[in-house]
């Protein structure tokens, strides 16, 4: 599904350029699910957004899908995004004046679902996160778990094949992120590809594998036992 190349990423402040990655190569098959860990400043969340489209590299390919990401241009990569990628942040992001039946719905606006036909397919998925009677509930009447319900419901909205989660438990209690990373292995046990940024081994615990990074540089990539 995804095949980096050597990719490298260099910032340029001021004066100064900023080697964010260095030749990073990774490949990443369908049905995985992939805990990404490393120290502030190791280039994970840089990694993500070369992953998600967001940014592009400086140098090296990147793959998505056999389709070559590099040269695209910004609507074919924002196209990319809407469809084929669900993101998932550590601050939820969602519209605070939208009902969580609205947001799921954002992304099918965007996608040129008719109005009729939106509320039909985000319904079902805030059943399947568990959110059946929280649907016309604002943001700021739900608690963190259920904006991130919320939130992994929106990312699901167009069926990406690809969803990527930055810190998916970062904001929530033990108990809250138990629950949302239960519903994230489930969604990888129904085929979704799945990369989490993590600080915390237990979630990188209930991965499949784990890449650690330092320094802008892959030092450790490893099958979990």
């Amino acid at each position: 599904m995804i095949e980096l190349s050597n990719i490298t990423k260099i910032y340029r402040m001021g004066n100064v350029d900023i080697t964010v990655l260095s030749n990073v190569s990774l490949s990443v098959r369908k049905g995985e699910l992939i805990a990404v860990m490393g120290p502030s400043g190791s280039g994970k969340s840089t990694l993500m957004n070369m992953i998600g489209c967001l940014d592009r590299p400086t140098s090296g390919t990147y793959r998505f899908e056999d389709r070559e990401i590099s040269s695209m241009t910004d609507d074919e990569l924002a196209s990319i995004r809407n469809v084929k990628i669900g993101f998932v942040f550590q601050t939820f992001n969602l519209l605070p004046r939208f009902s969580a039946l609205k947001n799921v719905e954002l992304p099918l606006v965007y996608s040129g679902v008719p109005a009729r036909l939106r509320a039909e397919r985000a319904m079902p998925l805030l059943r399947q996160v568990g959110l059946s009677d929280r649907m016309y509930h604002k943001p700021t009447e739900l608690s963190g778990g259920q904006q991130q319900r919320v939130a992994i419901a929106r990312a699901l909205a167009n069926h990406p094949p690809l969803l990527l989660a930055d810190e998916p438990t970062g904001n929530l209690d033990s108990r809250s992120g138990v629950e949302i990373l239960n519903i994230l292995t489930g969604l990888n046990e129904q085929g979704v590809t799945i990369m989490i940024v993590t600080h915390d081994k237990d979630v990188a615990a209930r991965c499949k594998r784990t890449i650690n990074l330092k320094d802008g540089r892959i030092i450790n990539d490893r099958v979990n036992a």
